[in-house]
C-alpha cells in the first residue's frame, strides 16, 4: 500500500528534489497534495504528472492560470493561505513535506501537525518562529517531526543510539562558510547580488543562499536545533567545514563524537525522512573519501558574520524574539535581492529591528504572528 505525501512548496529546490525521490521510490509513495507560491506553469506540470487530490497556489493572481493549465485533470485547485492549509491538513496525506520558504510555511505546517500528520520539515522558519507552539502541538497530536535540513537530519541520525538527552555534551552544526569565508571584511561593501548567490557547495533557492552568505542560515539552524532536540543554546556550536562532507556531529559526555557524512545532495536527507525508520537504496552519487582527500574545520568569524550572534541572542531571549529575528531577516534579504540595500546592511537592519522591539505579546500563535508583522514593517522602514 502506497504512503500518501503532500508537498508544500513543490516548485522550489527541495520540492523538486522530493518529487525526484517520489519517482525513484514509486509505487511506494502517492502524491496527494502540492502547493506553490506563484509558479503556476511548473505546478500545473506536476499536477498533470502526479494527479494529486488537491493543489494550491498562494498568490491569487496566478489562480486563473493554474486553473486553465490543469483543466481536464481530477485535481481540485485552490489558492491563498486557506488553500495551502487545506492541502496540508485535508489532502489525505500521511506525511507532509514542508518546504515553503519563510514564514509562509508556519500556518499550513501547524495545521498538518494539529491533524496528526507526520512532518518532514525543510522549512526551518516554522521552528524558529514558533518552536514552542509547534513542539507542544506535536506532542498533543502524536505527530512526528522528521528534519530534512541536512544538518538537522545529520544530528537526528547521530542521536539514534542515545537513550537520554543527558548523554549529549554538545551538538555541532557544520557550515560551509559560504562564498565569503576567505574574503576580507573591507571588501564586503562591494558584494553584489551575483556574488552572494554563488554558493561554493550547495545549489539552493535565493533566500537560503543569501542566508548562507551571511551565516544567518546557521543561526536559524541553531534555534531550530534547540527546539527539535530539546537542547540548551550553550550546548549547540557551529564549526566551519568548507567541504560540506560532514553534515553535523554530536559529542557525547564520554568524549565520543558521532558524525554523519555524505555528498551534497538533498535527496539523501529527503529520502531518509520519507522512509524513516527504514532506509532504502538510492542512486545518488556515493561519497569517495579518498577523492575528497582532506576535511578542514575552523571557527566562524563572528565579527565578519554578526548574524550568528544575533540569532543566538534572539534564541536565548526566547518568546517572540526569534519571530522578530526571522521577519527582519526575510525583509532585509528581500531588499538586498531587489538591490535596495548593500550586503552589509542586512545584519544592521536585523540588529536595529531587534533593538527597537518591545515584546507586548506572549508566545501564542497570534502573538507570534503580530510580532512577525511588526518586525516586517519596522525592517522595511530602516534605511
Amino acid at each position: 500500500m502506497s504512503k500518501k505525501i503532500a508537498i508544500l512548496g513543490s516548485t522550489g529546490s527541495i520540492g523538486l528534489s522530493t518529487l525526484k525521490v517520489v519517482q525513484k521510490l514509486k509505487p511506494a509513495f502517492q502524491v496527494t497534495g502540492l502547493t506553490a507560491y506563484r509558479n503556476a506553469k511548473e505546478l500545473a506540470r506536476q499536477v498533470r504528472l502526479f494527479r494529486p487530490k488537491v493543489a494550491a497556489i498562494l498568490d491569487w493572481k496566478f489562480f486563473p492560470d493554474l486553473k486553465a493549465l490543469t483543466k481536464g485533470t481530477p485535481t481540485q485547485i485552490l489558492a491563498g493561505e486557506e488553500g495551502l492549509v487545506a492541502v496540508a491538513a485535508e489532502s489525505g496525506a500521511d506525511l507532509v513535506l514542508s518546504a515553503i520558504v519563510g514564514a509562509a510555511g508556519l500556518k499550513p505546517t501547524l495545521a498538518a501537525i494539529q491533524k496528526g500528520k507526520d512532518i518532514a520539515l525543510a522549512n526551518k522558519e516554522t521552528m524558529v518562529m514558533a518552536g514552542e507552539v509547534v513542539t507542544r502541538a506535536a506532542r498533543k497530536s502524536g505527530s512526528k517531526i522528521l528534519p530534512v535540513d541536512s544538518e538537522h537530519c545529520a544530528v537526528f541520525q547521530c542521536l539514534a543510539g542515545s537513550s537520554s538527552p543527558k548523554e549529549i555534551h554538545k551538538i555541532i552544526l557544520t557550515a560551509s562558510g559560504g562564498p565569503f569565508r576567505n574574503l576580507d571584511k573591507k571588501h564586503f561593501p562591494k558584494i553584489t547580488r551575483k556574488d552572494a548567490l554563488n554558493h561554493p557547495t550547495w545549489r539552493m533557492g535565493p533566500k537560503i543562499t543569501i542566508d548562507s552568505a551571511t551565516l544567518m542560515n546557521k543561526g536559524l539552524e541553531v534555534i531550530e536545533a534547540h527546539f527539535l532536540f530539546n537542547t540548551p543554546f550553550e550546548k549547540i556550536d557551529i564549526v566551519i567545514h568548507p567541504e560540506s562532507i560532514i553534515h553535523s556531529m554530536v559529542e557525547y559526555i564520554d568524549g565520543s563524537v558521532l558524525a554523519q557524512l555524505g555528498t551534497t545532495d538533498m535527496q539523501i536527507p529527503i529520502q531518509y525522512a520519507m522512509t524513516y525508520p527504514a532506509r532504502g537504496n538510492s542512486p545518488v552519487e556515493r561519497l569517495d573519501l579518498a577523492q575528497v582527500g582532506r576535511l578542514q574545520f575552523e571557527k566562524p568569524d563572528r565579527k565578519k558574520f554578526p548574524c550568528v550572534d544575533l540569532a543566538y541572542e534572539a534564541g536565548k531571549k526566547g518568546g517572540t524574539y526569534p519571530a522578530v529575528l526571522n521577519a527582519a531577516n526575510e525583509v532585509a534579504v528581500g531588499r538586498f535581492l531587489n538591490d535596495e540595500i548593500p550586503f552589509t546592511r542586512i545584519p544592521t537592519i536585523i540588529s536595529n529591528t531587534l533593538r527597537k522591539y518591545r515584546p507586548l505579546t506572549n508566545g501564542t500563535l497570534d502573538g507570534i504572528l503580530r510580532a512577525d508583522h511588526w518586525a516586517r514593517q519596522e525592517a522595511s522602514k530602516i534605511s
